[in-house]
């Protein structure tokens, strides 16, 4: 008996007709986001007339599809995420790199594995998926090959960009650091990608797999099958062992200049309609120390910080007061008022910076960065870098007045404030403590210029002492008399202490020098006069060595006479002479009078030495 349509073996619904429109996946996406987020607030629409009557959906009713939701509807996503690189040529500030993958790709020379590094926020991860999509994209036409230019439109650039593509797994170390998170990586490689031309492992912070898990992704690293590239980025690239570093093509991301962040913090807000100025975009490049992610989010907190009232204008004043960051003008002025020496105008000036949301180490940081752009242009010769007019003139006042080595000590207190600002337990105080020291150091004499006069003097002080002496001196309590043609025996026996001296016989030449006053020196006879009272005859070893190094009996002995200082008297009233002579200089005695506590102090304690001494 035939099957009546009650009992057919197909479902009931198989039979109905399929007239009724199925929702996209675009539209079920909206409903969900409407589900989760609420629907966006539409215009007021026009008033339903009072006997309008609103029928209800029955059960028999299809069921209800959310319409599609608008743009406005979509939740709102940041700088950062919204305008991530999409293109090798949307990626700022890495014009190597991309050279360098352009060429690998068109001659046919891709690696297996890259590594980018470098600091947060430049493009890292982008720079992975990036690749991954010059390698997979297949063009509009669908037959295209790698090109560094993929065109974003083709299913594989869509799937990537959009992060659902079966053949690109993306992985974060941070989170999956062990062996067997690596080993399902191993055992998946085996298998060929399923749509996409190369199966693709992006591996994020990649420095965080421990070590286990490094030892067993070697052997896969080095090796692996023609179908599969491993994409790896680390901001701390030296904890990578260096067994992994030599299986891959490293590629060191730089940090963005200053001057090309705020060129294109400008486009993004010429792309949000956002008006801006450009002290403001400088501000917040300077502030982002290279890093674009970083600059996105504080721009993207700089325009919801603006004033409705200002047409959501992004100002320099309101970024300054959202960082923290002191105006310019009250840098200058702090700087000023350091230099005068005028403490009041100083705590006032930080005072008013404090009350105005200012963070004491922000002040410091500024001055030193003002004191390094003053310290530039000096060096350069150029103008001050500044943004406007005004202040290039106000810097330039401060290169003409400065030297550098004020500028110099300047930078070298501020930077021991500075780590004092932020070590305290109460920075306000430290800061004011710290530039009052820097204050009542400006007004001391300058180190460079006196240390220069004093080494001046010393150095020609013992040449003086060298000439030939015609008066009577007292050396250790004995008096002896000297003329000009004695300098020629003394130069002799000097030069005859230091052959020995170099022979080897060390202590003999010590001894000569410190215990022998030369009565008598001709050739090889010596008659001398001992300086001290020590009990030991010094004839036998200056007889013998004087053999050892002429070859020759000298007769050596002592007497008495008109006998010449040793060579150690003579070093200490050569040493006594040039202090004597510095100590009366104008300068010096202005320095002693300055600290009463001064001293000076040698640099070679070495009397023996004493000509070609130099003072400190």
């Amino acid at each position: 008996m035939p099957d009546s349509p009650d009992n057919s073996d197909s479902p009931p619904w198989d039979g109905e007709p399929q007239d009724e429109q199925q929702p996209t996946a675009a539209e079920l996406e909206a409903a969900g986001q409407n589900s989760m987020f609420g629907d966006a607030q539409t215009p007021a629409e026009e008033p339903v007339e009072p006997d309008a009557v609103t029928v209800p959906v029955g059960p028999s009713s299809p069921p209800a599809v959310a319409a599609p939701a608008r743009e406005d509807a979509q939740p709102y996503r940041v700088l950062a995420r919204k305008y991530r690189s999409q293109t090798f040529s949307e990626l700022i500030g890495q014009e190597p790199m991309v050279r360098t993958l352009a060429n690998a790709i068109e001659r046919d020379r891709l690696a297996h594995a890259f590594l980018m590094t470098g600091i947060r926020g430049v493009g890292k991860t982008s720079t992975a998926r990036l690749i991954a999509k010059a390698l997979n994209c297949v063009g509009p036409d669908g037959n295209g090959g790698p090109t560094i230019d993929p065109c974003g439109v083709c299913e594989p650039c869509r799937a990537i960009a959009e992060g659902r593509h079966i053949d690109v797994i993306e992985m974060d170390a941070a989170s999956h650091t062990g062996v067997d998170d690596v080993r399902d990586i191993i055992e998946q490689v085996r298998y060929a990608a399923v749509s996409a031309r190369y199966k693709i492992y992006i591996i994020d912070e990649v420095h965080m797999l421990s070590r286990n898990a490094f030892n067993a992704l070697l052997k896969t690293l080095e090796e692996p099958p023609a179908h599969v590239k491993f994409l790896f980025a680390t901001t701390e690239v030296e904890k990578l062992p260096v067994t992994v570093l030599s299986r891959t093509q490293r590629f060191d991301l730089r940090r963005i200049p200053s001057e090309l962040l705020a060129k294109h913090f400008r486009y993004i807000c010429e792309q949000e309609g956002v008006e801006a100025e450009d002290e403001a975009l400088r501000i917040i490049a300077a502030s982002a120390e290279g890093s674009v992610r970083d600059g996105l989010s504080i721009l993207d907190q700089a325009i919801a910080h603006a004033d409705l009232e200002e047409g959501s204008k992004v100002t320099a004043l309101r970024v300054r007061d959202m960082l923290g960051l002191a105006d310019k003008s009250a840098q200058r002025s702090v700087l000023t008022h350091l230099l005068e020496g005028d403490a009041n105008a100083l705590l006032s000036a930080i005072e008013e910076q404090y009350a105005l949301g200012v963070e004491p180490i922000a002040l410091m940081r500024a001055l030193m960065d003002l004191v390094h752009k003053i310290t530039v242009a000096q060096v350069s010769g150029s103008d001050p870098d500044a943004p406007s007019e005004e202040e290039r003139a106000a810097l330039g006042q401060f290169v003409q007045r400065l030297g550098a080595g004020e500028l110099h000590r300047l930078w070298q207190l501020l930077l021991k404030g500075h780590d004092e600002v932020r070590q305290a337990p109460d920075p306000l105080v430290s800061l004011q403590m710290a530039l009052l020291r820097v204050l009542h150091a400006s007004g001391l004499p300058d180190p460079g210029e006196l240390a220069k006069r004093i080494e001046e003097l010393a150095s020609s002080a013992p040449a003086a002492a060298a000439a030939p002496i015609s008066t009577t001196e007292t050396v250790g309590g004995e008096t002896a008399r000297q003329d000009a043609s004695a300098t020629g025996r003394l130069a002799d026996w000097e030069e005859l202490v230091d052959r020995i001296d170099k022979a080897g016989q060390l202590r003999v030449a010590q001894m000569m020098r410190d215990r022998v006053r030369v009565v008598e020196l001709s050739p090889e006879k010596l008659v001398f006069e001992q300086a001290d009272s020590f009990p030991d005859d010094p004839v036998p070893d200056m007889r013998d060595a004087l053999f050892k190094l002429t070859g020759k009996r000298w007769m050596v002995e002592k007497g008495s006479g008109e006998a010449f200082p040793s060579l150690r008297e003579q070093a200490e009233a050569k040493a006594a002479a040039a202090r004597d002579r510095v100590l009366s200089d104008p300068l010096v005695k202005a320095t002693l009078d300055a600290f009463p506590d001064a001293e000076l102090i040698e640099a070679d304690k070495n009397v023996a030495s004493a000509s070609g001494r130099k003072w400190n």
